[in-house]
């Protein structure tokens, strides 16, 4: 980084030793990337291919080009194997194998989940269903530890969504809600290890959703489910400078808004039940403020409650249009980067 074009910090200079190293590395790797294309030109799928292949993904596995090879590689490779199962999972447990080191060190690298997820699916094309099904079951145990070991990879929250959606598909109906109760319980457990897990949260929401429509929930059993939620985001409060937290309280309140309600966890509230409700938030939100008068979150939230009252309501109270241009002054303080949208508010409001 520089500043004003001067470089806060003096670049090493690397001895010529050093230089001369890199140099060489350079033309290891593009040695080696001419002789991979030649052999996969001339579709020369040999072991030493696969080998060299396997090289120059380790060196740099953010280039899709040899990925791509790879899979013309194990295609060939499952082609020669027939209708030999014990082969065809050796060679996809092989090449399971072979990107763990891989994924380790470079975790965020959209190609090599990707292709994880390929030669999953290959499983599933060639081998019996039970079979495809345990590779699935295994893989759902490693995204589980790699979580563990990162649990805000936000690559590894979806993959776990398409791995779980994929064991849900390849199991029997009762199988798939068990998985949908086990992963709402997960999701609980990765919130209460870091509260500040976004991804976490909002498969949590998916996953709410997804149990209600499953367990056919009344309209009690929704708001019930409400409450619990409701109940879980304001004991995460407890640290309201969290943005991740916000974001899960602001889904929350789509239950309250008219326009989107249909499509929450409680679609059915009155309008009555929608405004008690806001304004208990309100009430919480509000008694935040003591002790985090600088947190500019609180005040949004307020804000946005405030304006949903009155969306719910039909019309704006005068002490509420007090209250939120009182807010909306300390917002232009507290986060001046956004100033002139909140100026934007304002003059709307006065308007």
């Amino acid at each position: 980084m520089a500043s004003h074009g001067i470089p806060r910090f003096k670049p090493v200079e690397k001895t010529q030793e050093e230089r001369e190293r890199e140099l060489k590395q350079i033309e290891e790797y593009k040695s080696l990337e001419g002789s991979v294309s030649q052999k996969v030109t001339a579709q020369e799928y040999s072991t030493e291919t696969l080998e060299q292949i396997s090289d120059l993904l380790r060196r740099n596995p953010e280039y899709y080009t040899i990925w791509n090879y790879r899979r013309q590689a194990l295609r060939h490779q499952f082609s020669e194997a027939g209708d030999g199962i014990d082969s065809i999972v050796q060679l996809i447990r092989d090449d399971l194998m072979f990107l763990i080191p891989l994924l380790k060190s470079f975790p965020k690298c959209y190609w090599i989940w990707n292709y994880r997820l390929w030669l999953l699916d290959e499983a599933r094309r060639l081998l019996p269903s039970p079979v495809a099904r345990r590779f699935w079951q295994e893989e759902l145990a490693l995204v589980g530890k790699m979580l563990t070991l990162d649990s805000r990879n936000f690559h590894g929250w979806a993959y776990r969504r398409v791995v779980v959606g994929t064991l849900k598909q390849l199991g029997s109906e009762e199988e798939s809600r068990e998985m949908n109760r086990q992963e709402f319980d997960y999701a609980k457990k990765m919130i209460g290890a870091n509260l500040s897990n976004f991804s976490a949260w909002h498969y949590r929401t998916k996953l709410i959703l997804r149990l209600l429509e499953e367990q056919s929930a009344s309209d009690e059993e929704r708001q019930a489910m409400l409450d619990d939620e409701l109940a879980l985001i304001h004991q995460a409060l407890i640290d309201p400078y969290d943005q991740s937290l916000w974001f899960y309280h602001q889904s929350l309140m789509c239950v309250f808004d008219p326009s989107v309600a249909s499509r929450t966890m409680a679609p059915n509230l009155g309008t009555s039940e929608r405004l008690q409700y806001l304004r208990r938030e309100l009430a919480a939100i509000e008694e935040m403020l003591d002790g985090a008068e600088d947190c500019k979150y609180i005040y949004q939230s307020l804000i946005e409650c405030t304006m949903l009252v009155s969306k719910v309501s039909g019309h704006m109270l005068p002490e509420d249009h007090q209250q939120v241009l009182s807010w909306l002054s300390e917002l232009q303080q507290l986060d001046p980067l956004r100033r002139q949208r909140w100026l934007d508010l304002e003059k709307t409001l006065q308007s």
